[in-house]
């Protein structure tokens, strides 16, 4: 007695097309002759799973084998996989996920046909001010092109492809394994099914030619490292009339010494005096549109943040501008001359008598009791 679908499959008779698949796909790669060779069993055991999968996996068939079972299929016609030489073609989109090749069919299609050119990269180094304003970049690029003298066949002028020898112009060879036929890509003529008997003096039958091109690189606001543009038809040349590929041009940014940036927005660490600090005052800082008015208030102190509205960098998704963040860096002088030491004790000493200084003390005070206890606590 024929043993139930459902039940080779481990599924159940509720079960869906893609449950169907997937439970299919696993024993396929359990069982299947090319990891099982010479194993009887294990290629019973895949023709089983496969007539399983045949049935279930289709709707008129299922409906039959639901109504009348195994009888049923027989008196429509069904007679099962047979040999199975045809199953590739059948479920080609399953083994090629499993074993990286198609169904017979796909197997024995020549590509001998137009064949884009490949794409390209190129690395672009640009200014950080190149990126923020955007611009145009004319560059040299050395690439293979299509060869005007065979227009890309490969052939010299006034000859043609032959067909190859080794695959008789189906562009894949075909063995034997079990009750399978697995094809590969033929060795020689790589796929294309003919082969070029009087080769193009120019590109030696490659169809191609190495060339240099200037190649004109619109750079737009706002760009920054990592950003990838395409060129369409920038790329290799292509073959027995196909198109030209694409190039990629990857963008790389240089640092700038006074400013960083993080997505659109700037900033920079703008010095000042201690004396402008404290006093306040306006400073022209720049920017990376031009110098900007910025207001110090008196008594500023080192690290304070100010910000400068869309002062950064232009959106690429057309949202405006960035924010510019400025942060104050109060500088101390140094190398004094006895001038300046003697204003700046007149100054300490002036803090001191208007008690400017009263916080600080405090601070120190407070602090010294703090050890001085500990260490008596420790002491005892």
């Amino acid at each position: 007695m024929a043993r139930d679908y459902y039940e080779i499959l481990s599924v159940s008779r509720t079960s869906g097309g893609s449950e169907i698949k997937k439970a299919y796909r696993k024993l396929a790669m359990k069982y299947h002759p090319d990891r099982n060779p010479d194993d009887k069993e294990a290629e019973a055991k895949f023709k089983e799973c496969t007539e399983a999968y045949e049935v279930l996996s289709d709707d008129k068939k299922r409906q039959i084998y639901d109504t009348y079972g195994h009888d049923g299929l027989k008196n429509s016609g069904y007679r099962g996989p047979g040999n199975f030489d045809d199953v590739f073609s059948s479920f080609g989109d399953i083994f090629g996920d499993l074993f990286g090749f198609g169904g017979a069919r796909s197997q024995t299609r020549r590509n001998n046909g137009p064949v884009t050119g490949n794409d390209l990269r190129y690395d672009l180094v640009i200014s950080f001010m190149e990126a923020v304003h955007g611009g145009t970049r004319e560059v040299q690029l050395t690439r293979r092109d299509t060869c005007w003298t065979c227009e890309g066949s490969g052939c010299r002028p006034g000859h043609k492809k032959a067909n190859c020898s080794t695959c008789n112009g189906r562009g894949q060879v075909i063995r034997s394994q079990g009750f399978f036929q697995v094809s590969s890509t033929c060795p020689k003529c790589h796929g294309e099914g003919q082969v070029v008997t009087e080769p193009c003096n120019d590109c030696q039958g490659i169809g191609l030619i190495e060339k240099s091109k200037k190649v004109s690189i619109k750079i737009p606001a706002g760009v920054d490292t990592g950003a990838k543009m395409r060129l369409r038809n920038e790329g290799e040349g292509g073959r027995n009339g196909g198109s030209s590929g694409d190039l990629y041009v990857i963008i790389h940014v240089e640092e700038h010494k006074f400013f960083k940036r993080d997505g659109d927005t700037i900033y920079c660490r703008f010095p000042v005096s201690m004396i402008k600090a404290a006093l306040g005052c306006t400073v022209e800082v720049p920017t990376i549109h031009g110098k900007k008015e910025l207001e110090i208030p008196a008594g500023s102190q080192n690290g304070e943040i100010f910000t400068l509205r869309r002062e950064g960098v232009q959106s690429l998704r057309g949202h405006g501008r960035g924010n510019m963040i400025v942060e104050l860096q109060v500088v101390t002088p140094t190398e004094l001359c006895e001038e300046q030491k003697d204003l700046l004790r007149e100054f300490e000493k002036l803090s001191l008598e208007h008690g400017q200084h009263k916080e600080q003390e405090g601070f120190f005070t407070r602090l010294y009791h703090e050890v001085l206890g500990r260490k008596t606590k420790e002491a005892e």
